[in-house]
């Protein structure tokens, strides 16, 4: 079993995160003593925001406010909901911002939830199905690497809409980076013009803050040799690989 807390330290420490990691639950009961979501959100991708503060649950309905992401978490629509959906979806058409062609191509969650329940990955009362780390340019670089010797392969880099790399983590059981959407990008005031989403499917959390620290740790020794090795060249020199070695 995960230590939830140990792991959301470890991530946040070798990869110097500004945000806590979040998870997310897809489940069909609300554990004991986690409330339910109340109020209103724009956007389902708004909790994610929220959720970095304090664990709650919600249920379709208080995801209605975005036809969008009631879609990728393939949750229970109601005529209203699917109202906006299809009304959502001929905008984007009429923008060629999401062509017909382009709407299959959008991952969405392979089950149906009866709730999604969000929190700071350090108190999650279940084991998370997705964990979302909010980072930056050379936070990736580090992530891409583990994801490359854990998955096997390279990280899909989705773009909109931001809330399916929820489906797109959780379906293939693989990493996945959101470079976010405009509307995520006006919801969300953590996700700024230099941060992106990194989602780590829970499934693997525990190797993924294995290997994470392992990478940070080693792009730290190997970040010093090579400025070492341009202090060299720059000063004339044309050093070894011993020889720079020896200098850090």
């Amino acid at each position: 079993m995960t230590d939830f807390a140990r792991a959301s330290s470890a991530l946040t420490t070798s990869l110097n995160l500004m945000q806590p990691p979040v998870a997310i639950s897809l489940t069909d009961t609300v554990p004991d003593g986690v409330a339910m979501w109340t109020g209103a959100s724009p956007a389902g991708c708004r909790f994610w925001q929220e959720a970095m503060h304090r664990t709650f649950a919600t249920a379709p309905r208080d995801h209605d406010l975005c036809a969008i992401g009631t879609y990728t978490h393939n949750l229970e629509g109601t005529e209203a909901t699917n109202a906006d959906l299809g009304l959502a979806l001929k905008v984007f058409a009429d923008l060629t911002y999401v062509r017909s062609e382009d709407v299959a191509q959008i991952p969405v969650l392979s089950r149906r939830p009866k709730f999604v329940v969000y929190g700071p990955l350090a108190e999650s009362p279940l084991a998370p199905d997705v964990v979302l780390l909010f980072v930056q340019a050379n936070q990736t670089l580090v992530l891409s690497e583990a994801a490359q010797q854990i998955d096997g392969g390279t990280t899909p880099a989705l773009g909109r809409p931001a809330c399916a790399i929820v489906a797109q983590a959780a379906n293939t059981g693989k990493a996945a980076l959101s470079l976010g959407c405009c509307g995520a990008r006006a919801y969300l005031d953590v996700l700024t013009d230099e941060i992106a989403v990194f989602a780590v499917p829970g499934s693997k959390l525990e190797a993924f803050t294995e290997r994470i620290g392992a990478l940070a740790k080693a792009n730290q020794i190997l970040t010093r040799f090579h400025v070492v090795r341009k202090e060299q060249v720059a000063s004339g020199a044309t050093p070894t690989v011993a020889q720079s070695l020896a200098a850090m």
